[in-house]
């Protein structure tokens, strides 16, 4: 249903109400486009009419009325909240567009879901705290879950080659496609974007950096917003699996994946390929399914450490000795400080039709009474010796076991945006609070909401130690779809 309205009106709830500039409206070709126009000026600029369209949210589609709206007059014409027809449309009929708007995700909780409104874009600033693609990952994330249009400016203003890298680009066009959103200003080396999104779909996607980026931030980027599909989703990932700047393939399979499934999912992640800098060439495909909700998590009893394992890999023409000493290194560093344990390390030659170009690294995990993980992860490098590499990621790991937290410092980010979704009070125990952290806490407060307090652990054996409880009240998204 179509009428024309005062712009004093106040939309009932279930409707919106949209101010546009006709002469601009009229002129945009598909409901996607004019539901996408920016709000047009107001009826107080001269020469201008201002729109004002009720629009009820009754699902996909899109129709046409004949039906001529109403209009408030010019400034010095009749009273605000009167009703006269535009000169320009007098005696005659005009075409308008009807807008069916689909239903979005809602925040759950307290009272009945809300629908995002179309509103003006959330702007965020890129270059504070930790300044670099993490920003852009978790504000474009929950634009995408959020239904928030979304500018970003000053992107990686805190990096030394500011501006979008092709892991990020290929991170942006993903959520783009996962959503059938609008992407503006999305090319290498840009510092601004604009992004709105629409309704998150499942399905197959295809994410290819194209070089060694991360197909693990892609990964961070993607999954908290297909777990709000209507239907299972499988994303194709290409780029390295194992890059500096980045947690490995290794930790998100060893790691991440367990922990975060205690919000309350599971997801499948099946390394094709492994890629290596500076070529990339590795391939993971990630299949999930949608939840109604995450439950929160508790991650603040650490238990005692009761296994130490992991492993040392080369690929490539690097030969299998490298893999034996990076192993060798960090079970003699290792056992310095922890003797009563006995620490596997395999090493591992890559199968060459699993592995694309040259690279060798670690991983080693910690596993504890209670079910926490802690993990150190070193890359080689050339001229590197491989003994560095072993001791580099054991000194990582027994840091992360000095603090007394529940999670290392590698985790502690990747589980904010899942908190903040959560129903409920999410707590977990950490040693020093990253940037990182600080970076994702703060972004969730401003766009999703949720409510984060960091405090010292007053737990006794954490006295003298430099331990937090980071604590959030989550704004229990729920998807409408399920």
């Amino acid at each position: 249903m179509l009428q024309g309205t005062s712009p004093a009106t106040t939309p009932s709830a279930g409707e919106l109400l949209i101010c546009r500039n006709f002469l601009g409206a009229a002129s945009l070709r598909g409901a996607r486009g004019a539901a996408r126009t920016r709000t047009g000026c107001g009826p107080e600029e001269p020469g201008f009419w201002a729109l004002c369209v009720r629009v009820r949210v009754c699902g996909v589609g899109r129709s046409r009325s004949r039906r001529v709206p109403c209009f408030s007059g010019e400034p010095g014409g009749p009273e605000r909240g009167a009703r006269t027809q535009a000169p320009e449309l007098q005696g005659r009929s005009p075409r308008i567009l009807f807008l069916r708007f689909r239903p979005r995700l809602s925040r759950g909780g307290p009272g009945p879901s809300t629908l995002p409104m179309a509103g003006p874009r959330v702007e965020v600033d890129g270059g504070i705290m930790e300044g670099g693609g993490q920003i852009l990952r978790v504000s474009t994330a929950l634009s995408c879950l959020l239904g928030l249009p979304l500018r970003v400016q000053k992107i990686r203003a805190g990096r030394s080659t500011p501006g979008l890298r092709p892991q990020h680009l290929s991170g942006l066009e993903m959520i783009r496609d996962l959503c059938d959103g609008q992407l503006e200003g999305a090319e290498i080396g840009s510092t601004e974007i604009t992004f709105t999104p629409e309704k998150i779909k499942g399905g197959v996607h295809t994410a290819d950096t194209k070089t060694a980026g991360s197909v693990c931030l892609l990964m961070q980027v993607s999954m908290p917003c297909v777990l709000f599909a209507a239907c299972p989703s499988e994303l194709r990932l290409k780029g390295g699996t194992n890059a500096e700047m980045a947690p490995q393939i290794d930790y998100t399979a060893m790691v991440f994946k367990p922990i975060v499934e205690k919000f309350g999912f599971t997801f499948n992640c099946d390394i094709k390929m492994r890629g290596y800098y500076p070529k990339g060439g590795g391939e993971v495909i990630v299949r999930m399914s949608p939840v109604k909700q995450l439950s929160p998590i508790n991650l603040t009893d650490r238990g005692c450490v009761t296994k130490i394992y992991g492993r040392a890999f080369v690929a490539g023409v690097l030969p299998f000795k490298v893999a034996k000493d990076m192993a060798a290194a960090a079970v003699r560093c290792i056992r310095k400080e922890i003797r009563d344990l006995y620490v596997n390390i395999q090493p591992v030659q890559e199968p060459k039709d699993q592995a694309f170009g040259n690279g060798n690294g670690i991983i080693i995990i910690a596993e504890t009474s209670t079910g926490c993980l802690f993990a150190g992860s070193s890359l080689g490098k050339r001229g590197v010796n491989a003994d560095k590499v072993g001791i580099e990621a054991a000194e990582m790991l027994l840091a992360n076991l000095r603090h007394g937290g529940a999670v290392d410092e590698y985790l502690q980010d990747q589980l904010i945006i899942f908190m903040a979704l959560a129903s409920g009070i999410s707590r977990i125990k950490t040693g020093p609070v990253t940037l990182h952290t600080q970076t994702a806490i703060h972004f969730a407060e401003q766009l999703a909401k949720a409510k984060f307090t960091v405090k010292k652990s007053e737990d006794e054996e954490d006295a003298s130690k430099d331990t937090y409880i980071i604590e959030c009240q989550g704004i229990g998204m729920t998807n409408p779809n399920l």
